[in-house]
């Protein structure tokens, strides 16, 4: 299943990051994950897009549609005008079929949460609150400590929310560990080969 965002991370950032897109299925099962629907939802759009496997297709690739876009406004947004001016037409598309109700629900646990519930076609709301994130990014001028994980291996992007701006890694948990244990690694080999010339020239 694809990872669900962590309790610190941007929905549409979660969006980008998240391996989601290969079929509809992978993307409902994402976007409950993500709390983006409920048990009852999933359940409702999952059986819809059995009976609808057109509809389904044409929301899938609408979502990837908006991956691109999304993708491109995390890696070069904070530096290109012209980049987060097409990113803003995107998601003004998406929110463009705001027609619904919105309510104040509670979840499973007690939890209050905002809910949008679409008017017509069941799938046309589905990328609402990812656009939603996205455009509050854009607002709240965010967009300007987007960073790209500075591993080589990760494609992951975060928001940097460090004092002095200067976080490298999505997570020091994983990619920053391993970059630490490679540098490690770098740094004992030179004096592991001076020791063996020491130990030969002897």
């Amino acid at each position: 299943m694809p990872a669900s965002p962590t309790s610190r991370e941007r929905l549409w950032l979660a969006f980008v990051n998240a391996d989601a897109l290969a079929s509809f299925d992978r993307l409902l099962a994402w976007m409950h994950a993500a709390g983006v629907l409920d048990a009852d939802r999933h359940a409702s759009i999952g059986r819809r897009a059995t009976l609808q496997p057109a509809a389904a297709a044409a929301a899938l690739i609408d979502a990837r549609r908006m991956y691109a876009a999304l993708r491109t406004l995390a890696d070069r947004g904070a530096a290109d005008l012209a980049v987060r001016d097409a990113s803003a037409g995107e998601i003004n598309r998406v929110l463009g079929r705001s027609t619904g109700v919105r309510r104040l629900e509670q979840n499973a646990t007690g939890a209050w949460r905002r809910t949008f519930s679409t008017v017509g076609d069941a799938f046309a709301g589905l990328l609402l609150p990812v656009a939603e994130s996205a455009a509050d990014a854009l607002v709240s001028n965010e967009i300007a400590r987007i960073r790209r994980c500075a591993s080589a291996s990760c494609g992951r992007v975060f928001l940097d929310q460090s004092r002095g701006g200067r976080r490298r890694w999505c997570a020091m948990a994983t990619c920053g560990n391993r970059a630490k244990v490679r540098a490690l690694r770098a740094r004992r080999r030179p004096a592991h080969g001076e020791r063996a010339r020491t130990r030969s020239a002897a």
